[in-house]
């Protein structure tokens, strides 16, 4: 776990200097929370040749999110406010004070500074929003999950897939809580070297093989599939068909991509008579 609180008065100039930043009011319909919270950079990795994570040690106590929302990102001196996903479960923030988000390489002012400007010990500020999230109460009733991903649009999800993972765990262990269904992730990328976060993925479902699986989909791979991966590799796009034969009254539907597969998977389970409130999506391109 890392530690490196600064005194009060520091994290306190820099939130004031972000007050300036644009976009930081709060409206009265915004889905955001009123923290803005001093975090700072406490690891970096590149998840595929196109996006870099961030671990963030986060230093308001108060500050929380569910799983699938993102954080509005606040840099000193860059004016234009950021927006990611945050890719972790909820419990490693509970546990060690740390979000995980993961960054895909654009012209973005905040994604350029991440990329080509943020290094270990660098200070943001981050407020948490959205109103696309998993979080069941423990009598609420047990449902399934289908996650269907496209791209970078793994980030929330891969949020929400580890939440179900804690929430398995929980039961397992006190046999109390809320008690989860099945999950079933979909997720389609270029390639297997644009596949993030296959390690952890394959992971969760070897950790709970009766609860757990993945079809992962690659639709211009040029080169040859690696023997761990490919039971779980289909080549081509994601089918309407896949996603029907999972539709129950028991089922939530969560998507996140670019928006004409947004748009295509949600318009199909409308038509395939799932309630819109068992719908959710997020869009961000």
């Amino acid at each position: 776990m890392y530690r490196f609180f600064p005194p009060y008065s520091d994290y306190r100039k820099l939130i004031y200097h972000l007050k300036g930043c644009q976009g930081l009011r709060n409206k009265g319909s915004s889905p955001f929370t009123s923290i803005v919270s001093a975090a700072k950079v406490c690891g970096a990795a590149s998840e595929s040749p196109s996006v870099k994570s961030l671990r963030l040690l986060v230093a308001d106590q108060d500050f929380s999110f569910k799983a699938g929302q993102w954080v509005d990102f606040f840099i000193p001196g860059v004016s234009v406010v950021g927006g990611f996903s945050i890719c972790s479960s909820p419990r490693l923030l509970e546990q060690e004070r740390v979000i995980e988000l993961a960054v895909k390489y654009t012209n973005h002012p905040p994604a350029l500074w991440v990329h080509n400007t943020c290094t270990l010990d660098c200070e943001v500020a981050v407020r948490v929003g959205g109103e696309f999230f998993f979080d069941p109460q423990p009598a609420d009733a047990s449902r399934n999950l289908v996650l269907i991903a496209g791209g970078v649009g793994i980030n929330p999800l891969l949020s929400i897939l580890r939440h179900a993972a804690d929430l398995l765990r929980e039961q397992a262990n006190k046999r109390n809580g809320y008690e989860i269904g099945t999950i079933k992730l979909f997720y389609s990328a270029k390639n297997t070297s644009e596949l993030l976060f296959k390690k952890n993925i394959l992971d969760l479902v070897n950790e709970f093989p009766e609860k757990i699986a993945c079809s992962l989909h690659v639709t211009k791979q040029t080169t040859q599939i690696n023997a761990e991966l490919k039971p779980y590799i289909t080549e081509g796009r994601i089918t309407e068909k896949e996603i029907r034969d999972h539709i129950s009254r028991e089922t939530l539907f969560y998507i996140c991509g670019p928006p004409p597969m947004t748009d295509f998977f949600s318009k199909q389970l409308e038509n395939n008579h799932v309630p819109k409130e068992h719908i959710c999506f997020e869009k961000w391109w």
